[in-house]
């Protein structure tokens, strides 16, 4: 891993001359919100950079809302990703993990994987409901991107992490090592003031393995409590970079339609009998933080929460998860 520098004017243009061979998504800042979008050539010095964090999270990029699954597709241009939070970055990791699997492999993800150069970008000031530090996850990237870059001075500092990142830079001119200490200097303060506002802003908040220990002890009650206002929306599933739940709909001509599907839905656990064990509403809250803090780690390596605060900025009931595990303690 090393640093190389590149003014910001500079980058922009190499930017547009990487638009002829790629699709390149970054977040965009308007009157509403960043979010994610489809950059064109007279965008590029609109791309924002270091804020947290995109309204939507990465998985959107990987797993569309729906998609047919057994219709061909024309080859796309490869992609470029930037601007993506460490949060997403991390979340990125469980699905590797489910949808790559050696032995039930998912084409269409590792596709998507494979034709996608990521750029992080480290976070630099923080949004109220973050708080990936309390698990464990960084505001910046060190591994699993290729890339990430700092906005700072009117340069543009990229951190290469990966060997296609590598391979990315060395396309781009005007490009050269950063050999200033105190641009370095400078952002790991950035770095420090990041996590302090984190820490300050999540004190008493238990890490990811007391949560675990807390969610699968805790009582009827605090279920009934939290959900009283959940309308079974499915935001909170549908907006978290982790959660990853699908029905397969058969189409007329032997076609399959992949959709999105959230355990907060009415219906999730009906079988074909009736019985639906996640009726009541409470046990189907319960059922979705059992998944990420307790069953979940003990199946695979990577978290199933990297702190984002989606789904709690996403909540019509206004449900605080945080508020939620404090009580616990």
């Amino acid at each position: 891993m090393h640093y190389l520098s590149i003014h910001k004017e500079e980058w922009d243009k190499a930017l547009e001359q990487l638009l002829l061979s790629y699709n390149i998504f970054a977040p965009v800042k308007n009157e509403y919100s960043l979010d994610y979008e489809l950059i064109r050539f007279d965008h590029v010095s609109e791309i924002t950079y270091n804020e947290p964090k995109p309204a939507t999270s990465l998985k959107n990029l990987f797993l569309p809302v729906k998609e047919n699954v057994t219709t061909e597709r024309p080859t796309e241009k490869p992609r470029i990703i930037i601007g993506v939070p460490n949060c997403d970055i991390e979340g990125l990791g469980l699905l590797d993990e489910i949808y790559l699997d050696r032995d039930f492999t998912d084409q269409l993800y590792k596709n998507n994987r494979g034709n996608t150069i990521l750029i992080a970008s480290d976070c630099f000031g923080i949004q109220e409901h973050c708080h990936c530090l309390s698990y464990g996850v960084k505001p910046y990237t060190v591994e699993k991107a290729d890339l990430a870059v700092i906005y700072l001075d009117d340069e543009i500092i990229i951190r290469v992490i990966s060997f296609r990142g590598e391979e990315l830079v060395s396309k781009i001119t005007d490009i050269k090592p950063l050999t200033n200490k105190g641009t370095l200097d400078a952002i790991e303060k950035e770095h420090n003031k990041t996590e302090d506002l984190l820490r300050s802003s999540n004190k008493g908040l238990p890490d990811y393995a007391a949560t675990g220990l807390l969610v699968q002890n805790a009582n009827t009650e605090i279920w009934e409590k939290y959900s009283s206002t959940c309308v079974s929306c499915g935001a909170c599933t549908t907006i978290c970079p982790t959660c990853t739940c699908f029905l397969l709909i058969d189409k007329p001509g032997f076609e399959k339609v992949k959709q999105l599907d959230a355990c907060q839905f009415p219906g999730f656990e009906r079988v074909a009998g009736g019985e639906d064990s996640l009726f009541e509403l409470h046990n189907r809250f319960r059922n979705r933080y059992m998944c990420k803090y307790v069953w979940k780690p003990a199946k695979f390596n990577s978290i199933a929460c990297t702190g984002c605060g989606r789904c709690i900025e996403a909540c019509i009931g206004k449900i605080n998860k945080n508020e939620l595990f404090m009580e616990l303690t």
